[in-house]
């Protein structure tokens, strides 16, 4: 359901309410502002739970990259001692 179905659902039945006998309104209509409050939340939630993965994907991403730079530099310092050391550090 999208938000403009959700919003246009409630209005009808905010609508249905307030054609209600006075005496069963005030229990309804609580239930339906409830209904709103806890929507919004939910969307709140739902946003803030989109902005944290978002974040986590871009750290991740970081970290991939930082881990390939460090493997990158790792092999080449390898290649750097082995080519000043070529027999080895044991060999006497």
């Amino acid at each position: 359901m999208t938000e403009n179905e959700f919003q246009s659902r409630l209005a009808t039945l905010l609508g249905q309410i307030d054609s209600l006998p006075e005496d069963q309104r005030p229990k309804l209509a609580k239930l339906a502002a409830e209904t709103q409050s806890r929507h919004q939340r939910m969307k709140k939630t739902i946003s803030e739970l989109q902005e944290s993965l978002d974040h986590l994907r871009l750290s991740v991403k970081y970290l991939v990259f930082d881990l390939e730079a460090t493997r990158r530099e790792n092999k080449y310092l390898r290649n750097m001692l082995e080519s000043e050391n070529p027999g080895g550090e044991g060999a006497d």
